[in-house]
């Protein structure tokens, strides 16, 4: 049940964010999304009963200001549709969060399977009632939207396997600055000062959580290693 739930959650996700590219536009969803690690160790608490220090929950307080930077609620362009990107930043973290609890008892392979066959069957059943004709000039973006997803599952796997995951998780914060050349160059959108300002908070806070979970397991590590050798 637990990887159904999963599973479920990301497809969730998944179509969530594509309601969010369309309603808010990419720049300004991908600076909501950034705040996803800072959610997850929010939730990490509750859900897993682990613990966090008071360094790592200021940096969550302050990343999640940096979000209500940019959603701008008091501003005048403020919408509730905004709060849609947040809903799929939420979402995410907690797909991420069963996933690492799923991975506590299952294989990897085993997730990746779930993964699959539920996105599979779930999409089949919604599918047909919002099925609409391609036109031959958006077969083109199809093909390249399956090659990119493909392609970057495959390389996302491929990094983890050659380096940390703190590195892999630092490095993701450079699709904000994709996300952002793509919204204002292909789409036309407009990058606001609370924008640029709250993104800037919210990844600043995003990676010093992930920095300093990767310096506690770094040192709980080290300690382990030690403690065996004073055993011998």
């Amino acid at each position: 049940m637990l990887q159904i739930w999963r599973s479920f959650l990301l497809v969730a996700q998944i179509l969530v964010s594509i309601l969010s590219f369309t309603l808010v536009g990419l720049a300004q969803s991908q600076a909501i999304f950034m705040a996803a690690p800072l959610v997850v160790a929010l939730l990490s608490v509750p859900l897993l009963g682990e613990r966090v220090g008071w360094r790592r929950w200021l940096a969550i307080i302050v990343g999640l200001f940096g979000v209500l930077i940019v959603i701008d609620p008091l501003g005048e362009e403020f919408s509730l549709v905004t709060l849609v990107p947040v809903g799929c930043c939420f979402t995410f973290a907690l797909y991420s969060l069963y996933t690492r609890l799923a991975g506590r008892y299952d294989a990897p392979e085993v997730s990746l399977f779930y993964t699959g066959v539920v996105g599979m069957v779930l999409t089949s059943l919604v599918g047909p009632f919002f099925w609409e004709e391609v036109p031959l000039a958006d077969w083109g973006w199809l093909v390249a939207l399956c090659f990119t997803g493909i392609s970057g599952h495959y390389l996302l796997i491929r990094a983890l396997v050659v380096t940390e995951a703190v590195t892999v998780q630092t490095i993701t914060y450079l699709q904000l600055i994709y996300g952002s050349l793509f919204g204002v160059l292909v789409f036309g959108e407009r990058l606001t000062v609370h924008m640029i300002a709250g993104a800037l908070v919210v990844v600043g806070a995003g990676v010093f959580t992930i920095w300093r979970e990767h310096a506690l397991k770094k040192r709980q590590g080290a300690s382990s290693t030690e403690a065996s050798l004073v055993g011998r």
